[in-house]
Formats: structure tokens, sequence, C-alpha cells
């Protein structure tokens, strides 16, 4: 199959993109003059083939993986809706065959999201144990629990399933980005998703309710390192559209250098007797300068430096 035949769309979504939830809904005009309706701009999307029937799709929210063969076909994660759809109507080779099963990552809306699109023409839904409260209790907190499908199969340690010549291991390492991330080997292919547990030169986000720990999330990620092959694809959950949704151990490590910088900057503060208004004022940490964004909403580093002195401050017991 050529590279034409995997395209919906042009273009790579941004990054902007990849991380929020959509703000095409305008406001109302400030002076009360008939403007016409203007529509939402649509969604760009891409069908990007990575090798041996596995490749990923951008559109908005985080990064889908798939597998695709004249025997199985395969989704990991559901971003939102509306690109659910688009994912389902250009899956390539899918035609009106059914998904042998649908990876939910972790439980956040912009990869559960198209769940309720996926579910009709899927087998099945996997996803770690502790996925469905915590997507029931966030879903009650955001008041969307009517919109939720969850999955209907859950593992605590590892799963594994063949598939059309491929074999797919998904395994729960403990908590990072929350208490539920999974990592998933399409072993054949060697290609690793690792949803939100990476987030490539981007300030990440770090779900202090939804079960994260900075701390475990750094040992985490080494131990990924040592576990996964050297020569894997790795897929991430939202990238700088720069480095792009995809890399290499070495992008992990660098990640996991992060993580332990924000740990150590915010220890040696507190140390130090400093405030936690003060602390998290910080607009750039030093040393990773391809994750810099200007202060601003798109800026999550006073959150991240926030969640870390929480951690550190937590008192045990």
């Amino acid at each position: 199959m050529n590279r034409r035949d995997f395209l919906v769309r042009s273009s790579c979504f941004t990054a902007a993109g990849l991380l929020l939830r959509s703000t095409s809904s305008a406001q109302a005009p400030a002076a009360p003059v008939a403007r016409p309706a203007t529509a939402p701009a649509p969604v760009t999307t891409e069908f990007k083939p990575l090798r041996r029937d596995v490749g990923i799709f951008n559109g908005r929210g985080g990064t889908i993986g798939w597998l695709s063969n004249r025997d199985a076909l395969l989704a990991i994660d559901t971003q939102f809706p509306d690109t659910a759809k688009l994912f389902l109507a250009g899956l390539p080779g899918r035609g009106e065959r059914q998904l042998d099963v649908v990876i939910n990552t972790h439980h956040h809306g912009d990869h559960t999201g198209g769940n309720g699109v996926l579910k009709p023409a899927a087998k099945s839904i996997v996803a770690h144990a502790n996925v469905p409260a915590l997507q029931r209790a966030r879903a009650t907190q955001d008041k969307t629990l009517d919109n939720q499908t969850y999955a209907d199969a859950t593992f605590a340690d590892t799963w594994k399933k063949e598939l059309g010549g491929e074999v797919v291991h998904a395994r729960y390492h403990g908590t990072g980005h929350t208490k539920g991330d999974i990592v998933t080997l399409l072993e054949k292919a060697n290609v690793v998703h690792m949803g939100d547990l990476m987030f490539n030169r981007v300030y990440p986000v770090i779900d202090r309710p939804g079960g994260a720990s900075v701390r475990h999330w750094v040992t985490l990620l080494e131990e990924v390192a040592r576990t996964y092959p050297a020569d894997a694809i790795y897929v991430f959950g939202h990238g700088n559209p720069k480095f792009g949704v995809t890399g290499t151990r070495g992008d992990l490590l660098l990640f996991r250098d992060y993580l332990a910088g924000l740990l150590d900057h915010v220890q040696k503060k507190i140390t130090a007797g400093e405030p936690k208004e003060k602390i998290v004022a910080l607009d750039n940490l030093p040393g990773f300068p391809d994750f810099h964004v200007p202060m601003g909403p798109a800026n999550r580093l006073p959150g991240n430096l926030s969640v870390v002195f929480d951690e550190l401050s937590e008192k045990k017991g």
C-alpha cells in the first residue's frame, strides 16, 4: 500500500491541537453587530505508517496507534468523537471489518473520548484495571457521565494477544502520569506506544488527583528504557511539533531528566525555605530549552512545579 493510500488529509496537527480540547466555539462579539455564523475550522488529520502494518493517526487529542493487515485491526486510544469518526472511516485496509481490539492507554478524555464511536465497530475495549474508576470519577467532576464508554476488559499487570501475525503486549509499570497508564508493545513491528507516559519536549500534564507520581514516573521511564528493544520506534501521547510524536529511547531518557530536574529544583527550594508561590513563579527550568514556551495558558511549568511541591511536601503515613 503506497503512502497516498494512507493519507486522509495533509500534514500533522499542531501540538496545541494535540494537547488541548477544541476552542473553536467563538465568544459573542463585544459590539451588538450581526455577523454571519462561522463554522469551526475542520480538523486536519493524518495516517502515518511506521513499519510492518503499524502506524499512527494524528487529529485532535492523544496520538492513536493502529495495526491494519489482512487478518487483524487494532487501535490504541480513541481521541474525541469527531476525530474517532475520521479515524474509523479512514483506517487503511479496514473496509467494513470490525476492529479486533481497542486499547486505552489511560482514562483522560482526549484518549477515551472516541470510545463510544469505536465501540460498535470493535470486539473489545481493553484498559488497565484502574482506568474505568478513574474515568468515571473524572466524568463525574466534568459532568460528562452520560458521554462515557468504558473498557469491557481490564487487567492488573500484563495483557497479551496475537493478532494477524503480530503479538501485542500491554503492561502496567506503576504510577506515573496517572495510576492507570500502560505501555503497549507491538512485538513484530517493534513499536512501543507510550500514551501520556511520554510528552516529547512539551511540559506534561501531571494528574495528581488521578494518582500521578513524579518520583515513580522517573523510575518508570528508566524501567521502560531497560525493558524494551533499543531500536524500537516509540510513540508518544503528545509532542512539540518540531520534534514530533515518535522517537527513540533517548527521548524517553531526556523526558526522564526533565522530571528529575523538576524534583531536584523544587526540593532545593523547599530546603532553602522558599514558599510555594515563589517556587511556582519560575518561567523556565534551566537545561531544557526545547520545552520552553512563553508564560501564559499554554505554559504548564508553573503547574508542574506546583504538583511536584505538593508531592514532595506530602506527609507520609
